[in-house]
């Protein structure tokens, strides 16, 4: 056959031109229609698109880019099996009563560079001499617990994590508690928090800072937003107290997910945690984004029996009035607020948001023991089921002052769970 030379006019050349590259922004982009089906007005929500349900066969460049009319909606994409590809797009936006917003996903390989509104933070040392080095991902063994070492081996006893409004930690030691820290302004807070200038583990984070400081007291609780089993009566907590030298969790895996402008994810993997006679697979997943003045946590359980109730754990240290317990949208919220702070220096209001579906009552923990100070929220557990929950904190310093009212900070509580239970509908064309 013949090789066919074809020759074109300059307007039909002009015509080709335009018509490929027409095509060209067409393969790289996608219209998604986000629907707020819901009445009621909805702040700083967040929502998931998975790549599946994107046209990303001929995706050109790194960053996704989401315009909806003459703005661009900030936008990330997370790896969340860490296969290296990643599996969604996610993005916080505001709704109006069943506002519809039409926007065009279009990817570039320049960063845009959104504010960053929130992080992750961990650092660890190899031993007492060395310093701190940052790092994602950790294995804890049953043996390397703070006790057991003689010496705290993380920054900040283990990963902490922040959005605009507030900041939390973990303690990876082999206690697995939640703490709060107070944030007084929206930047993300400095890298050294919790070592000194030799690069040493210091506990330099219960004074006052311009950004703000640890308020939380945890003792012997789980803090906010722990979790345990109740077997026979019996708590059972995941992991230790400080006066502890053998884990009950055999091998504990941290990494660090996605970290990034608009979320930021972590993931704990707990292997072999033995819990009245039997051993238990337990996964945790932390999620935390901006505008709310909290995260989200997702567990699952393997290895149940049938006779274990899943708690989570609410510390109420320091409390010296009554629990409210309040039904809203598809959650049940338990709301604290007084001066729950170190000395009951400041008001805090504190709040563990709940699905409703798994809810079963709540009980206070025993006054001796592995697990104190806190209320423990019942919730039926099935095998490799996640149960995802809110853990709350509004401290009186923080750019909302009006937390420091008790009826402000309960209004809040219940108008998030209305909003987290409000449903936006994704539709790609």
């Amino acid at each position: 056959m013949k090789n066919t030379i074809k020759f074109y006019t300059p307007i039909a050349l002009s015509v080709l031109i335009f018509a490929n590259c027409n095509a060209q922004k067409k393969a790289n982009s996608n219209t998604i229609v986000l629907k707020n089906t819901s009445n009621i007005e909805v702040t700083q929500k967040a929502i998931s698109i998975k790549r599946n349900q994107l046209s990303v066969n001929n995706q050109i460049g790194t960053y996704p880019i989401l315009i909806y009319k003459n703005d661009t909606i900030p936008a990330q994409v997370n790896d969340l099996d860490g296969d290296g590809k990643w599996d969604e797009l996610f993005i916080v936006t505001d709704f109006s009563p069943k506002e519809v917003k039409t926007t065009t996903l279009r990817w570039s390989d320049t960063d845009p560079k959104f504010s960053i509104k929130t992080s992750v933070r961990f650092g660890k040392r190899e031993a007492k001499n060395l310093p701190v080095h940052p790092a994602t991902d950790e294995v804890l063994m049953a043996n390397q617990v703070h006790k057991k070492l003689g010496y705290q081996k993380y920054q900040t006893d283990g990963p902490s994590w922040e959005n605009d409004k507030v900041g939390f930690r973990h303690y990876l030691d082999g206690r697995n508690s939640k703490d709060v820290f107070g944030k007084k302004i929206p930047a993300i807070t400095p890298e050294d928090v919790g070592i000194n200038s030799k690069g040493a583990v210091e506990d330099n984070y219960h004074v006052m800072y311009d950004w703000g400081r640890d308020i939380f007291p945890v003792g012997n609780s789980a803090g906010l937003g722990g979790f345990a089993l109740l077997i026979d009566n019996k708590i059972n907590r995941l992991g230790i107290i400080g006066s502890d030298t053998i884990n009950n969790i055999e091998k504990t895996t941290f990494k660090i997910v996605s970290e990034g402008p608009v979320n930021s994810v972590l993931s704990y993997n707990y292997q072999n945690w033995e819990a009245s006679g039997n051993k238990y697979q337990a996964q945790e997943t932390t999620s935390i984004w901006p505008g709310m003045y909290g995260y989200k946590n997702t567990i699952s359980v393997n290895g149940l029996k049938g006779k274990e109730t899943l708690v989570i754990a609410y510390s109420n240290l320091n409390n010296q009035n009554p629990l409210q317990v309040i039904n809203a949208g598809d959650f049940v919220c338990f709301i604290l607020h007084d001066k729950l702070t170190y000395e009951r220096q400041w008001i805090l209001g504190t709040a563990v948001i709940v699905p409703k579906a798994v809810y079963k009552g709540y009980i206070e923990a025993p006054k001796t023991g592995k697990l104190t100070d806190s209320y423990l929220i019942k919730l039926s557990a099935k095998n490799n089921q996640q149960v995802s929950y809110y853990p709350i904190a509004g401290w009186e310093l923080s750019a909302d002052s009006n937390f420091k009212d008790s009826a402000y900070f309960t209004n809040y509580v219940t108008t998030l769970a209305k909003q987290l239970s409000a449903k936006i509908k994704v539709e790609v064309k």
